[in-house]
């Protein structure tokens, strides 16, 4: 069954929402929250961890049509719409997208020979110095500067910090201005050999059935719980990082005081022969955890298939969860 909006995940990059204009293309929903004012220097060797908000993955078609589409992702279903582009998307297409601070791209290639088929930049407005011909925007290889082509009247008239989404070709060119919108589902663990990259942080806002919904500098994101998040309450503040095939997702109280809790989500492996161990991913590289009060839950599942890990403030393990 395809997708409808109520059930897709709203990351409007209403973010970037400056002096009362809304990012073109992306527009600000009442319950979204802005950015900060001043976003961390982005370059091509930034850390994802160091930045908040970040997002990278790569898509598959599902389904499309002139000025939709529906692509499948490692962590769940990405829908790019626009008004103005977006109509001749095809299954032999592969789609990679970032968010990085206020910034995203969208590429679409060829799978056959990995050629250009559309690239999409968004971000507020810095234009190259003293030199309104040239527009810079964030890609993922760092700061990048455009020659503003036939558009040059048209991003002329913006003032630096104004948003914009553009269209780029290969030869460093704006060859379009586009609306673009974006709904992204988190409703799954990447499966291995996944480079899927999420990092979040916001609110838990409200609680419905299985679905946190998430209130972040993107938007509100609907956020399925079955990813390993276990007993959120409204207020809690909470980032949710997914590397590869892990997720960890930490939940703090909205007064900031203990109990804290990390889930910890990832392919079971044991770190001694014995089992008295288990090693995960984390923000902070990779650690080890005892099992002796999780060897009921550990009990029969196989090394590779998903378990969660919980842990309180002081990073003990207070109990292991077989993955639903």
């Amino acid at each position: 069954m395809m997708a409808t909006p109520s059930t897709t995940l709203r990351l409007a990059l209403v973010c970037v929402v400056l002096n009362g204009a809304a990012l073109q293309g992306f527009p600000a929903l009442g319950s979204a929250q802005p950015l900060p004012e001043h976003q961390p220097e982005l370059s091509a060797t930034t850390n994802h961890e160091e930045t908040s908000p970040s997002i990278t993955l790569k898509g598959s078609v599902w389904r499309a049509k002139p000025g939709i589409v529906f692509l499948k992702t490692p962590v769940g279903l990405l829908t790019l719409s626009s008004k103005t582009t977006l109509k001749d998307m095809r299954a032999s297409q592969s789609v990679s997208f970032w968010i990085h601070g206020s910034s995203m791209a969208v590429e679409i290639r060829k799978r056959a020979d990995d050629s250009l088929v559309h690239r999409y930049l968004t971000g507020p407005v810095a234009k190259g110095s003293g030199d309104t011909k040239e527009l810079i925007r964030w890609t993922p290889d760092g700061d990048t500067s455009f020659h503003c082509g036939t558009h040059e009247s048209q991003i002329s008239a913006l003032h630096d910090g104004d948003p914009v989404t553009v269209e780029v070709d290969d030869t460093g060119t704006i060859i379009g201005v586009h609306d673009l919108q974006f709904d992204l589902q988190i409703g799954q663990v990447p499966p291995g050999g996944s480079e899927a990259h999420v990092l979040l942080n916001g609110t838990v806002s409200k609680l419905k059935s299985n679905f946190i919904f998430f209130r972040t500098p993107v938007g509100v994101i609907n956020v399925n719980a079955k990813i390993g998040i276990k007993n959120a309450k409204v207020g809690q503040t909470m980032t949710l990082h997914v590397h590869h095939h892990s997720v960890v997702a930490d939940l703090t109280p909205a007064n900031g005081t203990a109990p804290k809790h990390r889930f910890i989500t990832g392919p079971l492996e044991f770190s001694t022969p014995d089992r008295t161990g288990v090693r995960f991913w984390t923000p902070a590289g990779e650690q080890t955890f005892p099992t002796d009060r999780g060897k009921s839950s550990l009990a029969g599942v196989k090394e590779g298939n998903p378990i969660t890990v919980e842990l309180n403030g002081d990073g003990t393990v207070v109990d292991f969860h077989r993955f639903n």
